[in-house]
């Protein structure tokens, strides 16, 4: 099967298998594993920021940095087509007392300032309203075709929270790929948020885990509400043996990018298929079928049985992910199943 549903079926690596059987071990709810120790001080160095802390998800990690930020009853600003908002099943409501104020994204993933703005009530002290306490981006953009938020944005949207006196908390649940993607350091993108939270076990392709990074006092406040929401690990550097090298080796990440542009390039000259490679910044394409022809759920079944794994990724589109998994040859025979179910219905 090549799978290019995401970059969550990325298996770790014989080096990350070695690395796992051989970490030196203790419990990490006592702060006593040392491996975690080393994952969590070379996230936080390699991103610029004081602490870091392993989660198991980034589901986890992003509720428990919304929950370290913003008291019950307050709101936090977020992408109408974020993750967090859309696939993280509303939990900064329900354990945390947050309110969402979704603001609209802009097909390059972009918060308007100006939308950003209207989020705020003309009398914060009218206790009618719940003041908004966090800004929430994402970056890379899963939803926006894993779109790269512009640096010059970054530190806009950073002057303009420091203007209101709120955080910036950034789900960089591909981070890396974004900096790849746009050839700076991951650092001088994570410098423009308070907080930020990166997977590990999707296209870094450690198996599982994600960092919170920030200042030390908010990494604290972190690790607490981690172990309140069940995320308390004892011998967890079996996990954090595969995300040391899963960070050192992110570089790779450009072949993935290569492999998607590749698949892009692949599909715009297939009859009936709606994409635009211009707009692949990263690892994720996403394209249309012609539904006059073949539905979408027929076309993935299809494509299924013919031995190419893809999935639907909201407004009538297809999303394919390229990965540690897929090579370009992988690349040219999806392209190939793909041209023949079309041509077939």
């Amino acid at each position: 099967m090549i799978e290019l549903r995401s970059d969550t079926f990325t298996l770790p690596t014989p080096a990350m298998r070695d690395a796992m059987v051989r970490a030196p071990l203790g419990d990490d709810v006592y702060a006593e594993d040392p491996t975690v120790r080393e994952l969590e001080e070379l996230a936080a160095s390699t991103l610029g920021k004081q602490a870091a802390c392993l989660t198991p998800s980034g589901t986890m990690a992003n509720l428990a940095t919304i929950m370290a930020h913003a008291p019950r009853g307050a709101a936090m600003l977020v992408g109408t087509e974020s993750d967090i908002y859309i696939y993280e099943a509303g939990g900064a409501s329900v354990c945390g007392g947050v309110t969402y104020l979704p603001v609209p994204n802009q097909p390059d993933g972009r918060l308007l300032l100006s939308d950003l703005a209207a989020g705020f009530p003309d009398d914060p002290d009218d206790p009618q309203f719940a003041v908004p306490a966090l800004i929430c981006l994402e970056n890379t953009q899963n939803r926006c075709g894993g779109a790269i938020l512009p640096m010059d944005y970054l530190a806009e949207v950073r002057r303009f929270a420091d203007e209101r006196g709120v955080p910036v908390h950034l789900d960089g649940a591909r981070i890396f790929n974004a900096a790849v993607g746009a050839g700076v350091d991951v650092a001088e993108i994570a410098r423009h948020a308070d907080s930020v939270q990166f997977c590990l076990s999707k296209g870094l392709g450690a198996p599982i885990g994600s960092m919170v990074v920030g200042d030390a006092d908010l990494v604290e406040r972190v690790r607490r509400l981690r172990k309140m929401l069940g995320g308390g690990m004892r011998q967890a550097g079996v996990i954090a043996a595969a995300g040391i090298i899963a960070i050192r080796e992110h570089g790779r990440l450009a072949e993935d990018h290569a492999n998607a542009r590749r698949l892009a390039a692949g599909l715009a000259v297939i009859d009936g298929i709606e994409v635009d490679p211009a707009s692949v910044q990263t690892n994720i394409v996403m394209f249309r079928v012609p539904e006059h022809r073949l539905t979408r759920t027929r076309f993935l079944a299809e494509t299924h049985a013919a031995g190419v794994a893809l999935a639907e990724l909201g407004h009538g589109r297809i999303r394919a992910v390229t990965h540690s998994g897929v090579t370009s040859a992988d690349v040219d025979r999806a392209l190939t199943v793909i041209d023949g179910v079309l041509s077939r219905s």
